[in-house]
């Protein structure tokens, strides 16, 4: 049972308001929420759920969850009052009667005084549920005591679960997916980078955003487990058996196509194979009008989450979510400015212009903002070109980014990284850990909470998460190996950061200064001499590597993760301040 905390004051101040809330959380939250875990309301009393599950196990997950999600939800009210509402949820094991649709009985009884009990956005739970979870389930529940239930004979002994009592056990949100995602490992999926088969090579930046897009939208259904861009633009450009590809990626399904653009039409071939023997799912071909990209994107991906085994459930909960705007000139735009910034390491202006360019006509254009707010972030650690005050550029962003884009995942862990790269740890976190509780199975998201961990000074659950994720996910590129490298500094594990360094083919020159102050830690001062020349002859001659030194250690939070790089930079002769 869930019930409103101060129902009746939140009705005094705002009738139509809290009503229209408490209906838009029963249908776009709540039951969606419910359903996804097996279970379903019974009624809906005025301010409060019942719900019936047929897993107790089940039933406590999602009550854990709806409390974690729910400030999510209720920051879309427009009263401030009603962005501070919270539950009351307790969750009971017990014999009930059925009648028609509606049940009762001592099972109901308890669950119903129980409720009282908890915390304001917490949960409380009876013994007979603690029972039957405990080993079962990873969620913090603590001792309560023993309780004198209104009307029920005897005492009765009940644990208590809310944010605040989790976080006196455990100083990182545990990441794990919600058991009904055992059953998405026979859904698991990855999309292969669609082929540019436009006259125009440049056109590569339009098929290469169009796989990221069907990609995030895939994601956001919750039974599918997607492999990430990193793992699946790996394979670009690579004729390789698709077999293969599905056994080095570890998923049953792959997704390929093609793209063809030309004056102001599109067309977009795309397939479904059976990773396990090659064989064709599904496949279609449009041919639209450039206007009609975004339904095609959303046919695509709801046909294959349609067509996939074991995807009811989710296609009654979930549906795919528009991208943030409806303006295809404002989308090309963006793709082309998102696509020069990762193929450049935010070292080519244009990718600014454009992105600009797009919300100059759409301004609220979230996924546009937060791009841009990262781009500016992250050139704080440039070696080359420097974008006048960066850091101010970036703050002028997050705030629209957030209010435009506050639901969407995707946009939360660009802004905490975003904010991650400015220093500013705690924001950071309370933003990865939104986009975390939306959708627990991001790769992506999991390595910036595991850098977010890192520069906290919590180093070992920042590797664990991040081996955690490369497990998971394990075709990663190089860049995307960076963070791992950069814990294990903060672990003085030199060796092990060198392993990972030296492996790249390619890389950035600020990756020569990192080379050299590992060498020079471990004493080895000649290599980190050679990776310091390395260093010089890489960089422009306008690099201010003292400037890059200071912005690379705000990121750490302990004073003594920042004289630790500052000293590694010092020795190997690279930085001469203090």
């Amino acid at each position: 049972m869930a019930d409103v905390v101060g129902y009746t004051g939140h009705i005094q101040r705002d009738e139509v308001g809290t009503r229209a809330l408490f209906r838009n959380l029963e249908k776009n939250f709540v039951l969606p929420l419910c359903r996804l875990y097996g279970g379903r309301i019974i009624k809906t009393m005025g301010d409060a759920f019942m719900m019936e599950f047929s897993s107790v196990v089940n039933a406590a997950t999602c009550a854990v969850e709806l409390q974690q999600q729910m400030p999510l939800h209720v920051n879309e009210a427009e009263s401030l009052d009603l962005r501070g509402m919270q539950f009351r949820i307790a969750v009971n094991l017990g014999d009930i009667i059925v009648e028609d649709e509606d049940i009762h009985g001592d099972g109901v009884n308890v669950v119903a005084r129980l409720q009282a009990l908890a915390d304001p956005g917490g949960v409380c739970i009876s013994d007979a549920v603690y029972a039957q979870i405990r080993g079962k389930s990873d969620i913090p529940f603590a001792n309560g005591g023993l309780v004198k239930l209104r009307g029920i004979d005897g005492e009765h002994q009940i644990y208590q679960w809310s944010p605040d009592r989790a976080a006196e056990q455990s100083t990182a949100l545990t990441i794990r997916e919600p058991i009904a995602l055992e059953a998405a490992r026979q859904a698991s999926i990855a999309v292969l980078p669609f082929e540019n088969l436009s006259a125009d090579p440049e056109q590569e930046f339009f098929s290469d955003g169009i796989t990221e897009d069907i990609i995030t939208e895939l994601s956001r259904f919750r039974d599918l487990h997607v492999k990430s861009r990193n793992s699946s633009f790996a394979f670009k450009g690579k004729h390789t058996d698709v077999t293969e590809i599905g056994a080095a990626l570890g998923v049953k399904f792959i997704v390929e196509g093609s793209i063809r653009k030309a004056d102001q039409r599109v067309r977009i071939t795309v397939q479904l194979v059976d990773a396990l023997d090659g064989g064709q799912i599904w496949a279609e071909r449009y041919d639209r009008q450039l206007e009609d990209v975004f339904a095609v994107q959303d046919e695509v991906t709801q046909t294959i989450a349609t067509v996939l085994p074991s995807r009811l459930r989710s296609t009654l909960s979930e549906r795919t979510q528009r991208k943030s705007t409806t303006n295809f000139s404002a989308y090309e735009l963006y793709l082309q400015g998102r696509w020069i910034f990762l193929t450049s390491a935010g070292t080519d202006p244009r990718a600014i212009s454009y992105l600009e360019k797009a919300l100059a006509i759409d301004p609220n254009y979230a996924h546009a903002q937060a791009v841009l707010a990262n781009l500016y972030a992250y050139s704080l650690f440039s070696l080359g070109v420097w974008y006048g005050d960066p850091e101010k550029r970036a703050r002028s962003y997050l705030n629209d980014a957030l209010k435009n884009g506050k639901q969407d995942p995707i946009i939360l862990t660009l802004v905490a990284e975003t904010y991650y790269w400015l220093g500013e740890s705690d924001r950071a976190r309370h933003h990865i850990e939104a986009a975390l509780r939306i959708n627990p199975h991001d790769i992506q998201s999991r390595i910036v909470y595991g850098s977010v961990l890192n520069g906290a000074g919590q180093h070992e659950d920042g590797l664990q998460i991040m081996n955690e994720a490369l497990v998971a996910d394990p075709q990663m590129l190089d860049f995307t190996l960076e963070p791992k490298a950069e814990c294990l500094f903060m672990l003085r594990g030199y060796e092990d950061c060198l392993a990972i360094l030296l492996s790249w083919e390619d890389p950035p020159p600020h990756t020569y200064g990192q080379i050299a102050a590992c060498y020079a830690h471990l004493g080895k001062m000649d290599k980190a001499n050679e990776a310091a020349d390395s260093f010089r002859k890489a960089c422009a001659t306008s690099s201010d590597f003292a400037r890059y030194a200071r912005n690379h250690a705000r990121i750490c939070q302990l004073p003594e993760d920042k004289e630790n790089w500052l000293s590694g930079y010092r020795m190997a002769g690279l930085l001469n301040e203090p």
